[in-house]
């Protein structure tokens, strides 16, 4: 009898820790503190993978960053240093218990409270368009508070972040206050910068670009403030507000430049940068009409007063005399409003969600360095959408779509455009068995031009290069067809995939030749299609010891375009080893950006190597660390343009010791991330100075 009732309880148990059908987005958990049950590391599911954390991995987090670091997810790329999460060179959208939420939030969570992370990566239609969301279940404690502080101070540079947050929970109330500020000053900076300008007439001119000096600053700040009450399975409120600020994000370069043509060497300084702030506010609220049905309503705004500037001279070398002096100074108000309601229906093997939404842009930007002209453009989009899951034994199935609607006015011209389009999506999934999973999916969604894309005001960056952007400029459809195999083995598991993916219209830089200058503009280009291949293993080396996992993706892209067509190969990666014992956590990680081919240009991102050493004691985490032990620091871009074939190189000098020390109280018990199923955000867009 003794062993009918335990395994009851043990069946209890799992099925409130890993509910099958009903959302996992739950505002309510339970937990049976005396029963242990040993889970698999990763549960495959139809729509994502569940990391369960093991005890080594939450004995060594102090915070939800570092659990999520010390999980290994394999495709993911996670920088606690410097507050980032990747895959594919992309950022993810991080969601706590539903809601979306910021990498500093992710830090105040105390590890033992996440009961599992979730990963998506071929989100459905409910996340609008992102690429990929990792999502942390956090039980839902009734009183009690937390304090959470955190230094990073660099040893030999004016770099670091520091961080403070207080949460007070009171009956079915959560009360929270924090702030950061992330230093980052005279940096020494150095970019390579060669060119070729092909001029109509067939002849053409280089330029070679060496850095003498240059440094770079860029301080932050953010506050922010929230309440949140909760009735679970009833209700749920959330006020959030937040100030971010860019204090100074200033790059500066002098170099010297020397031309092919015999011409004497010219100095040049290139500045360019912004400052601003963007305060921010945000409504939320569920009500559960039943167990099996919701309602989510979510309203924000943001606002954006700021400047963006860049100052370009050019002098024969040994000359005082300015014979190019170019300032663009752009002050922008801009406004961002947006609205959300979704209706989730449970049964025993199927999901039905539906949802509308509405987001309002109005932006106006002042060119101070024209005279004081104004431009406004405003942008609206409506989007509607259904997705219905259902599962079929070993089978589980999804099917939905998504209808947005995209409005652009600008009032100084008096134009405008507007479309309507489509965004299917269906996934199919097969599990023969508990080792073995295999995924086919495809998705779709659309990307609106961007404010700087569609300024019609000149901006002038050197002697003869000049910027404009273009209003008749559509919402382009992206479609992407994947399919993964996933396996589970006694100590590895990991994935292969392949994807393709295609943008029929996508938004590209079009340069052309008017008389003596050259215009850089965008065009609805002639596409991109690219295809992929991925591997993504997780191994225990020593259990519960040594650990590595990574992830490596071979990358083939095409793009075509007005005079254009052009092909390219890569790959990228990342690489983490991590040995864990008597409290100690020693790791060792490498991560190569991918390489975008977009247009007729490839650019690449920050690749970075780090080593470092921590230790935990009670509440308290002690770590100290190398950024870019090895290699050299650099990020940049190659033009294929048969009128500017040019090539970029920005490096920093990243060889950064640091050391990095925590400190996490927790009282009573902690109301972590009460259950914000669906987040509408409310992002306002900024001008762009044009530059080299």
């Amino acid at each position: 009898m003794k062993k009918v009732l335990l395994t009851i309880i043990m069946l209890l148990h799992i099925s409130s820790v890993f509910p099958q059908y009903l959302d996992t987005d739950t505002v309510s958990y339970s937990q049976l503190d005396e029963l242990i049950i040993e889970a698999p590391k990763v549960i495959r599911k139809a729509d994502m993978d569940v990391y369960i954390p093991s005890k080594e991995a939450v004995d060594n987090s102090k915070n939800g960053i570092q659990l999520l670091s010390n999980l290994m997810i394999p495709a993911l790329s996670v920088n606690d240093l410097l507050g980032t999460v990747k895959a594919a060179g992309q950022s993810v959208q991080i969601r706590i218990n539903g809601r979306e939420s910021s990498i500093d939030q992710l830090r105040t969570i105390l590890p033992e409270t996440i009961r599992k992370v979730e990963w998506i990566d071929n989100p459905g239609l409910r996340y609008n368009g992102a690429p990929y969301v990792l999502n942390f279940i956090v039980a839902n404690p009734t009183v009690g508070g937390s304090l959470y502080a955190l230094g990073v101070p660099a040893l030999n540079i004016a770099w670091g972040q520091y961080m403070a947050d207080f949460k007070l929970n009171v009956g079915r109330s959560q009360w929270q206050i924090g702030g950061n500020y992330k230093i980052t000053n005279n940096i020494k900076t150095y970019r390579d910068y060669y060119e070729t300008f092909t001029y109509p007439d067939g002849t053409s001119l280089e330029r070679k670009e060496t850095t003498e000096k240059g440094r770079m600053d860029y301080p932050m700040a953010n506050v922010w403030a929230s309440y949140n009450y909760i009735k679970p399975d009833t209700t749920v409120f959330i006020a959030e507000f937040s100030i971010p600020q860019v204090l100074n994000d200033n790059l500066t370069y002098h170099g010297r430049l020397s031309l092919s043509d015999g011409s004497d060497d010219i100095m040049l300084t290139d500045t360019k940068g912004s400052k601003g702030t963007t305060p921010k506010f945000s409504l939320y609220l569920q009500q559960n009409l039943d167990k099996n049905r919701l309602l989510i309503f979510n309203l924000s705004s943001s606002f954006y007063l700021g400047r963006t500037f860049s100052d370009y001279q050019e002098k024969f070398y040994g000359s005082e005399n300015l014979f190019t002096d170019i300032h663009t100074d752009i002050r922008d108000r801009n406004q961002a409003y947006a609205a959300e309601t979704d209706y989730i229906q449970h049964w025993d093997n199927s999901r039905l969600t539906a949802g509308v939404s509405w987001h309002d842009n109005r932006n106006r930007s002042e060119y101070k360095s024209l005279g004081g002209m104004v431009f406004h453009q405003r942008q609206d989009k409506v989007y509607f959408f259904a997705e219905y899951f259902r599962k079929f034994g070993k089978w589980t199935a999804s099917a939905g779509v998504g209808v947005q609607y995209t409005e652009f006015y600008f009032k100084e011209t008096e134009r405008g455009n507007h479309s309507w389009s489509p965004r299917p999506q269906a996934s199919v999934t097969y599990s023969p068995g508990g080792q073995h999973n295999f995924y086919l999916d495809f998705s779709s969604w659309q990307i609106a031009p961007s404010l700087a894309e569609t300024n019609a005001v000149a901006q002038q960056f050197d002697g003869f290069q000049w910027s404009v952007g273009n209003q008749d400029l559509k919402t382009y459809d992206t479609y992407k067809l994947s399919f993964r195999y996933a396996f589970n083995l006694p100590r590895i598991n990991g994935s292969f995939g392949v994807s393709a993916l295609s943008s029929p219209h996508a938004i590209a830089p079009v340069i052309k030749w008017d008389g003596d200058r050259l215009i850089t503009s965008y065009e609805n280009s002639l596409g991109k299609q690219s295809l992929s291949f991925s591997f993504s293993p997780q191994i225990e080396i020593i259990p519960g010891w040594l650990q590595a996992s990574g992830s490596i993706r071979f990358n083939i892209e095409r793009t075509r375009g007005t005079g254009y067509e052009c092909h390219y190969n890569d790959w990228d990666g990342n690489a983490y080893l991590r040995l864990m014992h008597w409290g100690f956590i020693l790791t060792g990680q490498y991560s190569r950006e991918n390489r975008t081919l977009w247009g007729e240009r490839i650019s690449w991102g920050e690749s970075l190597n780090i080593i470092d050493l921590t230790y935990n004691l009670k509440n308290w985490q002690f770590c100290a660390g190398v950024m870019m032990p090895f290699g050299k620091y650099d990020r940049g871009s190659k033009s294929l343009n048969k009128w500017n074939s040019n090539e970029q190189h920005i490096r920093l000098d990243m060889r950064i010791p640091y050391v990095q020390i925590s400190y996490n109280l927790q009282w009573g018990r902690q109301k972590q991330g009460t259950g914000k199923l669906r987040t509408t955000n409310a992002e306002t867009d900024k001008s762009t100075a044009a530059g080299r």
